[in-house]
């Protein structure tokens, strides 16, 4: 019973929000590289930092190391977390999941993504309290960042309570 009850709570932190498409036709050579944060809604694991930057490399096993990094203001120090990807699923479906904690993993699903370019990508997890804006860029336009929030809001995400990093510092 124990190990149906762990699998159970695990596999929630992988799943998909309701109203939420991974984009399809994703590739993740392509999508490797640095990515700017811009954009977030307040969580415990990034709560107080600014400057927050995402490395993704694929790996010759397919999988995808992730390497965040961000300045935390109160501290005055950098914050690195190393971390593993691999594909949900399928391979070119923007759903993968990610760990930082060893076996226990969270889904990092890709919902808007400029195809042709990579240039952005807007993100989350297994629920709506998690949303990120990403760029290959340290600003965005005024118009894609109001993109993001009309998106976001009308998959039902709080963007009354974003918060925007600065990368100018």
């Amino acid at each position: 019973m124990l190990t149906f009850t762990l699998t159970c709570v695990l596999s929630a932190c992988t799943g998909i929000p309701q109203g939420v498409k991974p984009v399809a036709n994703l590739d993740i050579g392509k999508y490797q590289g640095k990515w700017y944060e811009i954009a977030r809604l307040d969580h415990r694991f990034e709560r107080g930092m600014s400057h927050v930057t995402a490395n993704y490399k694929v790996l010759s096993d397919g999988t995808v190391q992730v390497i965040n990094q961000g300045y935390i203001e109160e501290k005055s120090k950098w914050k690195q977390a190393i971390g593993t990807a691999k594909f949900a699923h399928n391979t070119s479906v923007g759903h993968l999941t990610v760990s930082f904690f060893g076996p226990f993993y969270g889904s990092y699903i890709i919902f808007e993504l400029d195809h042709q370019q990579y240039q952005f990508a807007y993100v989350t997890s297994y629920n709506k309290k998690y949303l990120w804006l990403l760029a290959r860029t340290p600003t965005v336009s005024t118009q894609r960042l109001e993109h993001f929030k009309t998106t976001a809001q009308a998959k039902g995400f709080d963007v009354q309570s974003l918060i925007y990093l600065n990368h100018t510092k």
